[in-house]
């Protein structure tokens, strides 16, 4: 199975981290969280992957090449304008030719990708959405279930509540890519509503965070670091 890490994103609230990078190439304990991506898919045997490249793309082909080095056969489509998630993955359609996983690649998660392909199997469903509990779902798509169905999905809720949210990766069958026009298309603003009762979700127990702050980032650093040190001692 492929998978597609969308890879466009410009970090701007992780400034000053991110002058002069983009947001998939910050370090988490020294190596830039795009390469901690594709080790972990690579560790599940995902190594046919394509980066969708926007700002600054370049200093991400640059560092990850071919992906040879990291045990992985990694090919690039560019954005010449932003595409929005679901726009960058209309764009890499030809490349996809069967069931395919999505990823953000500017997110620290630990995920049982295996458990997720059978589970979206076995759903028959257009997609399999990762979604994680949190207390705050401001700036997320919050994600209303009935057992493992999606039956309501709301993105970026403006009022703070707790809720299970939206962890920006997804199983998908090829044919979503009918459901996604050209030009700018968002998942979970213009996709995912559409697609109720069409969606399941897969509850992550392990740790997530989109480190899209400066408070969520190094607060992941810190996670990282301590689990390095059990591991050590």
């Amino acid at each position: 199975m492929k998978v597609l890490i969308l890879a466009g994103g410009k970090g701007e609230r992780l400034r000053p981290i991110t002058n002069g990078i983009p947001k998939p190439m910050v370090s988490m304990v020294g190596t830039p969280i795009i390469e901690i991506i594709i080790s972990r898919l690579v560790s599940y045997g995902l190594k046919d992957i394509i980066l969708t490249l926007g700002y600054l793309g370049d200093k991400i082909k640059e560092y990850i090449g071919d992906g040879n080095k990291l045990g992985a056969n990694v090919t690039y489509f560019y954005e010449n304008t932003p595409l929005g998630t679901a726009g960058a993955v209309k764009n890499a359609a030809s490349a996809l030719s069967d069931d395919f996983l999505v990823v953000s690649g500017d997110a620290y998660f630990e995920l049982d990708f295996n458990e997720l392909i059978a589970r979206h199997y076995a759903s028959g469903d257009m997609a399999t959405i990762v979604v994680k509990e949190v207390e705050d779902a401001r700036g997320y798509g919050l994600v209303k279930l009935s057992g493992d169905k999606i039956v309501r999905f709301v993105e970026k809720p403006e009022e703070k509540q707790s809720g299970i949210v939206n962890t920006g990766i997804y199983a998908f069958k090829k044919e979503i890519i009918d459901y996604i026009p050209d030009g700018f298309y968002d998942f979970g603003r213009d996709l995912f509503p559409r697609l109720i009762g069409e969606m399941s979700a897969f509850v992550l127990d392990g740790y997530w965070s989109d480190i899209g702050t400066l408070k969520s980032y190094y607060k992941t650093n810190l996670k990282l670091v301590e689990d390095m040190q059990y591991r050590l001692f």
